[in-house]
């Protein structure tokens, strides 16, 4: 798990998501709180941002339960749920709020009804490994919020 927080692993991550002819803007460690307002979610999350996409990749494919524990994690991923790539045009509404210990949630509903809440937060983990996460956050969080005016 300690992966999760190496900025190489999660730009190689999101590479593989990342449309032909765009660019990562910036990425993050993030946390899915809900996925489709029906149920609570808590994937760790690899957030991106290109310059008309968003980004949301599961950091490891439910490796964790079955590695410790023995047993299969049987939940759906993120990407089985709503997908990972998002066209920002798609965006329907965007709402930012401040959470705890300086983290910040973004409630994001598409024009198709999928929605998503993810958390953003203040720090990139202990140790170093994130070393862009503050700079990165901000402009992820300043695309959203353009965003939330434009519509």
């Amino acid at each position: 798990m300690s992966n999760i927080f190496d900025e190489g692993n999660m730009m190689r991550i999101l590479g593989n998501y990342i449309p032909e002819g765009e660019t990562l803007s910036a990425g993050v460690h993030g946390i899915t709180l809900q996925v489709n307002k029906k149920k609570s979610s808590r994937f760790d999350v690899y957030i991106g941002i290109t310059g008309n996409y968003l980004i949301v990749a599961e950091c490891n494919e439910h490796k964790y339960l079955e590695e410790i524990y023995g047993f299969r994690d049987r939940r759906k991923s993120v990407a089985e749920d709503v997908g990972t790539c998002f066209p920002l045009e798609d965006i329907q509404s965007c709402v930012i709020k401040k959470s705890i210990l300086g983290a910040v949630n973004c409630s994001v509903t598409l024009k198709n009804g999928n929605f998503l809440k993810l958390q953003l937060p203040k720090l990139g983990g202990l140790g170093g490994g994130m070393p862009h996460h503050a700079e990165y956050r901000e402009k992820i969080i300043a695309r959203l919020s353009a965003l939330s005016c434009a519509h």
